[in-house]
């Protein structure tokens, strides 16, 4: 069984993003398991922070699922074009301190797929973040692009995927994933 952590850059309640993560994780490849966390509670980094406290446990915990996922999808908003701070945050968490880098970043796959409300999707988002995931030494899938815009019309009130055609592209993403991982 391939096991893919999925992580949501939006901490709103109603957000577009956890919604397509979760529409992500029901249209995952039969032999696939994507398991959905969350940013909620990781505090802005502050090295004093980490130097007084050491590592937050909510940073631990969700290291250590990184660490034995098999791939990583984030799922990214797009703020003012580009990474939502508080995902980037998180990353940054994440990356702490930089020996354990290896074992929970270094050749592990990623995937980056988005919702937005505009009409560019995560676009720009995604492109950014590429720097990032390099500098850790993810393995980046580049297979299949996918960035939802006008995200308010492909979700309902309760966060339901309501577009099929956007579900079939999600679902393509997912097997083409998950093929790139088991590779």
């Amino acid at each position: 069984m391939v096991s893919i952590l999925g992580i949501s850059g939006s901490l709103r309640k109603g957000s577009f993003n956890a919604a397509l993560l979760k529409t992500a994780a029901s249209v995952a490849p039969e032999g696939c398991k994507l398991e959905i966390d969350s940013i909620k509670g990781i505090p802005l980094y502050d090295a004093d922070l980490e130097s007084d406290q050491g590592i937050p446990e909510v940073v631990t915990q969700l290291k250590e699922k990184i660490a034995v996922s098999d791939g990583l999808l984030l799922v990214t908003p797009e703020y003012n074009n580009s990474i939502p701070g508080v995902f980037k945050n998180a990353i940054d968490w994440l990356s702490r301190p930089v020996q354990d880098q290896p074992r929970v970043f270094h050749d592990r796959p990623v995937g980056l797929i988005g919702a937005t409300p505009g009409n560019f999707g995560t676009a720009f988002s995604q492109t950014a973040w590429l720097p990032v995931l390099r500098l850790l030494k993810l393995q980046i899938w580049f297979g299949d692009m996918l960035w939802v815009s006008q995200a308010m019309k492909v979700f309902d009130d309760q966060g339901q995927m309501t577009d099929d055609k956007i579900r079939n592209k999600i679902t393509k993403y997912m097997q083409g994933f998950y093929e790139f991982i088991r590779s």
